[in-house]
């Protein structure tokens, strides 16, 4: 099982983030599979050329040799841009990290970028030699665990957030005594929406006088932002919680 260590993010609103960063051996189980799909995805194209290169020679003499150029291609496409597509397109995500619950984030905690997504598996070749003896041992002496594609790009690879059900986001019931307008919500950014939803599934973690103040900051940068005076609001909590639900309806976040 993984060690507990975590990535400490502090923000402009001296709020800590925290990220539990992912070891040899979730890591390991995201490569395995990916490399399981990569292989399917190989045999299968291999039995399509045996099945359709007989007939198609028929009609075209250098069919064999075109085919064959082509699925090099295809193969050398699969190997270099599999990782770091994904990465790209699913938020830090492969099918096999997905499985696994972790993704792959900046060491500021943003999204990665599609140059970080290359340049992290550009690496890839050096980290995978001697059966992936040199990444492994990049990661265990590493304090971040990175391999040494994740030092280049400057990311991480951390565990998931596992979402238990709206019931550990919110109440049963939003107490907000003034709740912000559809206008008003579009006016918030995205990071502050981020801001929100971590402090929303880090808060059980949190002490609770830490709690308490994290909250009450929070609510007051968002109230600010949305217009709605702190006499309009019950408990800071209730009020982030109401906004994230409004913001999520907004967006179609989900």
């Amino acid at each position: 099982m993984d060690p507990i260590e975590k990535l400490i993010i502090p923000t402009p609103e001296q709020i800590e983030l925290e990220f539990p960063i992912a070891g040899l051996g979730s890591r390991g189980m995201a490569l395995f599979l990916d490399t399981l799909l990569q292989g399917a995805v190989v045999i299968l194209v291999v039995i399509v050329i045996q099945l359709i290169s007989p007939d198609l020679s028929r009609h075209w003499v250098t069919a064999g040799k075109w085919m064959t150029a082509a699925a090099i291609f295809f193969f050398f496409c699969l190997y270099w841009g599999y990782f770091a597509v994904f990465e790209v397109f699913w938020n830090g995500q492969t099918p096999g990290k997905r499985q696994a619950n972790i993704r792959v984030i900046t060491s500021s905690g943003r999204p990665i970028t599609v140059f970080e997504a290359i340049a992290r598996n550009f690496l890839r070749v050096v980290d995978l030699q001697l059966a992936y003896f040199v990444g492994a041992v990049a990661i265990a002496v590493d304090k971040k665990n990175r391999r040494l594609g994740d030092m280049v790009a400057g990311t991480v690879v951390v565990h998931e957030i596992q979402e238990q059900g709206d019931s550990y986001w919110y109440g049963q019931h939003s107490t907000a005594t003034s709740s912000p307008s559809v206008e008003a919500i579009t006016a918030m950014t995205a990071q502050e929406f981020q801001l929100i939803e971590t402090f929303l599934n880090r808060r059980l973690d949190l002490p609770y006088p830490q709690r308490l103040q994290s909250a009450k900051d929070i609510a007051d940068r968002i109230g600010a932002r949305l217009s709605v005076a702190p006499a309009d609001r019950t408990s800071p909590e209730n009020f982030l919680e109401d906004v994230s639900r409004r913001y999520r309806d907004t967006a179609r976040f989900r």
